[in-house]
């Protein structure tokens, strides 16, 4: 099934920008990083066609896409699906990189446990109604109007409002990043079909080469 990603993309011949080329018409070939592959909307837009996943430890892509398709060059997929651009931002870090990153951040591990900033608990009045839902960025001293009272009572015991770290803070943004969907296996040759068709160049134009290759203008003759 392996299918690595960048052997898909299509090629450019790009104007050698090297200082010690001596001819204006080299060229070198790359590829075309513009040329990317993405899942029909379709297919994004319908959860039926996913499968909920959260990552473990320090999963990368590619044990995520073994695990899913047996086969690590699928990591493409994963990203995909998730519509992952920047690995380092958009996937959780692993743990050494993240402790690197704390402490890059804040300066000592002493401040970590420093407040960020305050969140509301939940709260329900005598019917069971959500008052204040949990979650919500407030100042520490946040009140609200007791309008009965087993309302009051559950406020007193257990308080409106919580602490939050800065390392708290920080480690809820890396696990909501585990939490990513997953197209289901069954899929993948519809995926498969989609890029074939996306990624060959279509015949025409003074560029073109064939479906993998295309040539840029020569702005070096023009300077």
């Amino acid at each position: 099934m392996a299918k690595p990603y960048f052997r898909e993309v299509p090629n450019l011949q790009y104007v050698s920008r090297n200082a010690n080329e001596q001819n204006i018409s080299d060229y070198v070939e790359v590829k075309n990083l513009f040329k990317r592959g993405k899942l029909r909307e379709d297919i994004f837009g319908n959860l039926n066609f996913f499968t909920k996943y959260q990552i473990i430890g320090d999963e990368r892509p590619d044990q995520v896409a073994f695990k899913t398709y047996g086969d690590s060059t699928l990591d493409w997929v994963v990203l995909l699906a998730n519509n992952i651009l920047n690995i380092y931002d958009e996937w959780p870090l692993p743990q050494t990189v993240f402790n690197d990153y704390l402490l890059d951040k804040y300066g000592s591990y002493s401040a970590l446990e420093s407040t960020h900033h305050y969140e509301t608990l939940e709260v329900k009045n005598s019917n069971g109604i959500v008052v204040v839902p949990a979650g919500l960025q407030v100042p520490s001293n946040f009140s609200i109007t007791y309008y009965d009272t087993v309302l009051e009572s559950e406020v007193t015991k257990t308080g409106i409002v919580e602490e939050i770290t800065n390392y708290q803070y920080e480690q809820k943004i890396e696990d909501d990043k585990r939490n990513i969907f997953l197209l289901k296996p069954i899929y993948l040759n519809v995926v498969f079909n989609d890029l074939d068709s996306i990624m060959p160049y279509k015949k025409g134009g003074a560029q073109y080469v064939n479906s993998t290759t295309k040539k840029v203008d020569n702005i070096k003759i023009y300077e």
